[in-house]
């Protein structure tokens, strides 16, 4: 008899977990990284590039970012694409290095950051559910082509309920953790 690819279900759960890692990573806790600015894309040379691509990215003090940018010609796209970025930063310019002081948090924006910490959070859930959905047709699939008998298919059914049961409550922890680190003042 065959076996269901179970690690491969695994594996896109992880994936799933991972996407959710590097959302909270972007979402400011009041603290500098440049995590925050890794995901800006820059108009620059006629195209859209990654910032990391444009200039150096470094945090020197606890809120403040910095972006040495390359090259004279793009550091006012630079500067654009931070201030655009919907992220709330006001970046100031000294020659080619961009400064992006990390501003204070409100209590207002921190329940805000909670709730979208929340919705991502959620989006993983359903990421990982839709690929237990997969698993369980998957399942179906061969019990009917008759690779997998009735007991089999139960017990593989068990196995994904159990893998997803594990990657479902990896997202709780991550997210409790986020918001905690989110409403610390």
């Amino acid at each position: 008899m065959a076996e269901p690819d179970i690690s491969d279900i695994e594996r896109r759960m992880d994936g799933a977990l991972e996407a959710l890692r590097k959302e909270f990573q972007g979402l400011r806790t009041g603290r500098a990284s440049i995590s925050l600015l890794e995901p800006l894309v820059v108009d620059a040379y006629g195209s859209r590039m990654p910032i990391n691509q444009v200039g150096t990215l470094g945090v020197p003090e606890p809120r403040m970012i910095t972006v040495q940018v390359w090259d004279k010609a793009i550091v006012s796209a630079v500067e654009k694409a931070i201030r655009e970025s919907n992220l709330g930063l006001n970046p100031s310019r000294d020659g080619q290095l961009i400064r992006v002081p990390i501003p204070e948090l409100s209590e207002e924006r921190r329940r805000e950051l909670t709730k979208v910490a929340g919705r991502y959070a959620e989006q993983a859930r359903v990421a990982i559910r839709n690929v237990r959905r997969d698993g369980m047709e998957m399942l179906k699939r061969m019990e009917k082509d008759g690779e997998l008998s009735q007991d089999e298919q139960r017990v593989w059914h068990d196995e994904i309920q159990a893998i997803t049961d594990k990657h479902i409550s990896a997202v709780d922890e991550l997210l409790a953790t986020k918001e905690q680190e989110i409403m610390q003042v």
